[in-house]
């Protein structure tokens, strides 16, 4: 029985949807149109409205999409460049440095007053007790053992042990073993420098507590050991103490980078003249 009522209600609800349908279909508005097609036409409208505005939103996002994609692209390339163009720099201003230091070299080569060659560091030592480096001049080169060898910065050290054909080792003057003879320019005062813990740091042996020595001063080579020559730079004084004995306490800071060197010079004997057997050249 309920069943049958409900049945009976939804047709009559039909039946009156259809008299409305059928009443809008007849009836137009003032400007002619009907009412059901005004209504269609604004459903479908507002449909239509919605779905061009989606269609747009999707448009505007793979348009952003593609756009990203082509500046992510562009800044890669602009990246690579921009690290080539870094090597490329970094290349030159390496090449010019090294330039500016076989400049110097010539420099210091016309103006010492011995037979030199100039040599490239190849290798240095790895420990910190023997400091030593490695350069690409040897024995067929003219170099011998006690060579010395200096910088356009100051003195540098001597060759040690025996130089191979087309190598040697030198000791550097910051060695703990190593000593050269010293002055100060100054005032001529003569002392010993010594290699120290410090690598940038010697220390001046052997002058006097009655010396004339200054912080600032400027330590040359003395020539007395019979290694190198009478007046090349080794360092500034750093620090002048009264000692507790008879002697300063003194620290020569070296010029001479020795962490980053790169081409030296050797100082080698003249080359012998050759006589012939009757006396002359």
């Amino acid at each position: 029985m309920i069943d049958l009522r409900r049945r009976t209600g939804t047709s009559l609800v039909a039946v009156m949807i259809g008299h409305v349908v059928l009443i809008s279909i007849q009836i137009n508005t003032a400007s002619g149109v009907g009412v059901f097609e005004g209504m269609a036409f604004g459903v479908f409208s507002e449909v239509q409205r919605a779905v061009s505005g989606t269609a747009s939103t999707v448009t505007t996002l793979w348009d952003g999409y593609v756009g990203l994609q082509s500046v992510q692209a562009e800044n890669e390339e602009l990246r690579r460049d921009m690290a080539k163009l870094q090597l490329r720099l970094q290349r030159e201003r390496a090449l010019a440095q090294r330039a500016r230091g076989l400049e110097e070299l010539l420099g210091l080569r016309r103006v010492v007053g011995a037979s030199t060659l100039s040599a490239r560091v190849i290798a240095g030592d790895a420990t910190p007790y023997f400091r030593t480096v490695t350069i690409d001049r040897g024995a067929r080169d003219g170099v011998r053992r006690d060579s010395a060898v200096v910088s356009p910065d100051g003195v540098v050290g001597r060759v040690v042990g025996t130089p191979t054909l087309q190598a040697a080792k030198v000791q550097l003057l910051i060695d703990r073993s190593a000593a050269a003879g010293a002055l100060i320019e100054r005032t001529r005062v003569a002392g010993l420098v010594m290699g120290d813990a410090d690598e940038r740091v010697l220390r001046m042996e052997y002058v006097s507590n009655l010396d004339d020595v200054q912080v600032g001063d400027v330590v040359v080579t003395s020539g007395i050991e019979g290694i190198y020559p009478k007046g090349h730079v080794i360092g500034d004084v750093d620090v002048v103490q009264r000692g507790p004995g008879l002697y300063r306490t003194i620290h020569v800071r070296v010029r001479v980078g020795f962490t980053d060197l790169e081409d030296v010079l050797v100082l080698v004997p003249e080359p012998a003249v050759g006589l012939t057997a009757a006396g002359g050249e």
